[in-house]
């Protein structure tokens, strides 16, 4: 057994458990009652933080710094591999072929067998000098930049011709340009001669004096490169990145035709294919081309890539292919490219922890989940799955349900044991494991219709639909049928559609639901009425901020080659404020212990006026738990998606494209999103649902069903009409499930 003995990490009420060692144990609950804090926040965390502290302090230096969790005792533990959905590093270098070594494979073997010859592994690799193609840098795109985006013709300098962010008049970026002596800043830039054109704009790197300081000039386009094209496009600042969109344009390379590589590299042939075609097929077609080839020299390392293949084939991903950027992947499908690198792994009692694996899997593709899942457990490891679908929670040979609630009212083990227990249980997983959604009857009636025409986007065939406008429409297929190609590529451009998707939002530690839904304005111009004081005082990013500890409540210590500590600050004791500050109070409350409320507790507190307005809807959208001062990077991707929901519902009435919104929602909470659906719809909205959900697609007043496969076997509009019709005409694969799911 693990056990766990005391652990209060986040909301988890100081209690104590016993885990089966080389079993798989479910964990289950709903969103917010704990089951993250045990199993990642202590379990996988206190196993990776012992690992860690084996290596010397020099390479500690380097690794991520974990606090020790918040629990009195923690033994038996194996080392753990957390298997979760962080989005795979967003750099243009990483691939699917890359981050599971199966491009590593590949170029092995073409290096070996390839005619003519091209050199070693190295002269294939697009991340390497002697294989990336010159021009694009192995990037595969040129970008192509807009002079109109950058600058107003008809201005002059220092009239503001300039319109790139951070060039402004009188800036230091403007000054290196306009007082350089190359161009005249009254001059209007559309009267600049040839050479004044080719100096403001092109001129490279160049020492020079200007404004009495020795610098360096770079013309804009060139600095405009450097300075804002060379960064990772996900961490740059909103205005920064609407900036790039609109200035720059993405290009296939002329020279590779977006191959990455050199001529010598795609001159190599095996059996009458380059790296980059092998790379750009799709791998369950990329296996039966590798099949065909039969060389001893290569035998055990073709082997090795077959075996990979065929185990991202079984894991549903045999539609991808080798080539496709890592960053571009969905949640769930990275969790399983991930999945892919332990299947093979000769190491057993290892802790696998799983974090939701069945997020973006339709009910067909569960079942194979679940087959890799018994795999690992079968040779000799532990597996940890935080779940809540019904068809990983009854393969469970032990299950451990947190509750009873989310927030302060969680926290608690409410039952441990094995299926057939949490069937006779009273709790709430045991209560609804067995709730069925019946079909909706009647069914609305829609108020017109969205077309999407000719769409043929990624694997798209010349797909033509019409969306209902004023119902429920539910999209589904299995993963890779083409579901979000159609919706997000034909509907994310139109006027009044809201896309809410279920990512990261930007932000630092010091954001929280409070400031990212402007709950914070209303709060604190409540607090400055009440008081007679000014606003700025109730912000800990302002004013009122604690001096020692700059408003975060908790100091930060770094502690070199070990792991950092992060501690409640002593002076405000966490609450944030100075204490001049904490003597103001509303209605008997100073404003950190405001923003220590649930959202249910902050709606009955302001019981009116837009703050009311905002927390109502918080609590709609079944936030409900959520403490208004939580930091945004604590929130899941389902409660990431809920909170932009909550935001959007203030916005008049629209087309809301959701993106399975019932992942992290427990069974109970199904309920609870469909009603939620129900009345946006009967708000006078549209909603289009992306979701394998069968209890979301029985509730549906329409389905737009694609396939009938994955990758290049779907992409195919396989049925339309209500989930009834479904039911009881279609033969697809969403047909009989949903057929097995309502009982009929």
């Amino acid at each position: 057994m693990i056990e766990v003995r005391g652990a209060r990490e986040n909301n988890l009420a100081d209690i104590s458990v016993d885990i089966p060692k080389r079993r798989l144990t479910v964990f289950t609950g709903v969103s917010g009652s704990g089951k993250s804090s045990l199993v990642f926040g202590t379990i996988a965390a206190e196993s990776q933080r012992m690992i860690n502290e084996t290596y010397s302090a020099f390479l500690q230096s380097f690794m991520p710094t974990l606090g020790r969790p918040d629990v009195d005792s923690l033994r038996n533990l194996s080392a753990a591999i957390v298997v979760d959905q962080e989005r795979m590093g967003a750099n243009a270098r990483s691939t699917v072929g890359t981050a599971t070594d199966a491009h590593t494979m590949l170029r092995i073997m073409f290096s070996r067998l390839g005619q003519p010859h091209a050199g070693t592994s190295g002269a294939f690799s697009f991340n390497l000098p002697e294989g990336m193609c010159p021009e694009c840098e192995g990037l595969g795109r040129a970008t192509a930049i807009d002079v109109d985006a950058l600058v107003d013709k008809e201005k002059s300098l220092n009239e503001g011709a300039i319109t790139v962010p951070q060039f402004a008049v009188d800036s230091w970026y403007w000054k290196l340009l306009a007082l350089s002596g190359l161009v005249d800043p009254d001059v209007k830039l559309k009267d600049y001669t040839e050479q004044q054109w080719q100096d403001f704009l092109h001129k490279p790197a160049t020492k020079m004096k200007i404004a009495g300081m020795n610098t360096n000039y770079e013309g804009l386009v060139v600095k405009v490169q450097r300075v804002y094209l060379a960064k990772d496009r996900e961490a740059m600042q909103p205005h920064i990145r609407a900036f790039v969109d609109r200035a720059v344009a993405f290009t296939t390379c002329p020279s590779c035709k977006g191959a990455r590589l050199n001529q010598a590299a795609l001159d190599s042939l095996v059996n009458g294919k380059n790296i980059a075609e092998c790379s750009a097929m799709q791998i369950t077609d990329l296996a039966a081309f590798l099949r065909s080839i039969e060389e001893p020299s290569v035998a055990p390392m073709l082997a090795g890539l077959l075996e990979t293949l065929d185990s991202m084939i079984g894991i549903g991903l045999g539609y991808l292919s080798l080539d496709r950027e890592s960053g571009t992947l969905s949640g769930g499908e990275a969790q399983r490219v991930k999945m892919v690198r332990h299947l093979g792994s000769s190491l057993t009692d290892i802790t696998y922890v799983f974090d939701e694996p069945t997020v973006g899997l339709h009910p067909h593709d569960i079942a194979r989940m679940n087959e890799l899942l018994l795999l690992l457990r079968d040779k000799g490891n532990t597996v940890l799955v935080v779940e809540h679908k019904p068809e990983v929670i009854q393969i469970a040979d032990h299950i451990v349900d947190l509750g009873p609630r989310a927030g302060s009212g969680g926290g608690q083990i409410c039952y441990t044991g094995d299926l057939a227990g949490l069937r006779a249980s009273d709790t709430l997983t045991g209560r609804h494991l067995d709730h069925r959604a019946q079909l909706r009857d009647p069914v609305r009636e829609p108020s017109g219709q969205l077309t999407i025409s000719g769409a043929n986007l990624h694997n798209l065939r010349d797909v033509t639909v019409d969306v209902p406008l004023g119902v429920l429409t539910v999209v589904t297929g299995v993963a890779g049928s083409g579901k979000s190609s159609l919706i997000h590529g034909s509907l994310s451009t139109r006027e009044g559609v809201r896309i809410v998707d279920q990512a990261p939002i930007r932000g630092s530690r010091r954001s929280n639901p409070a400031t990212y839904t402007g709950l914070l304005d209303s709060i604190r111009t409540a607090f400055a009425k009440a008081n007679g004081v000014k606003a700025a005082l109730f912000s800990a990013n302002s004013e009122g901020a604690c001096p020692h500890c700059k408003g975060l409540g908790l100091v930060y210590t770094d502690l070199a080659m070990m792991a950092g500590v992060a501690s409640v600050c002593e002076q405000c004791e966490g609450r944030r404020f100075t204490p001049e500050v904490l003597t103001y109070t509303l209605r008997g409350k100073n404003i950190s212990e405001v923003l220590a409320m649930p959202v249910t507790e902050a709606r009955d507190f302001f019981a009116t006026g837009a703050a009311h307005t905002i927390l109502h809807r918080m609590h709609e959208v079944g936030l409900g738990y959520l403490g208004l001062g939580q930091p945004l990077t604590t929130l899941s991707g389902g409660e990431r998606q809920r909170l932009k929901l909550a935001i959007h519902m203030g916005e008049g009435a629209a087309t809301y494209v959701l993106d399975e919104p019932t992942t992290g929602l427990h069974l109970a909470d199904v309920d609870k999103l469909l009603g939620l659906l129900d009345r946006l719809v009967d708000n006078g909205n549209t909603v289009v649902v992306i979701e394998h959900h069968q209890a979301v697609m029985a509730h549906a007043d329409w389905i737009i069903d694609l396939g009938p496969g994955a990758g290049h076997d779907g992409g195919q509009v396989v049925f339309t009409g209500t989930p009834a019709e479904l039911v009881k005409n279609a033969d697809t694969l969403t047909a009989r499930h949903l057929r097995e799911y309502v009982g009929v």
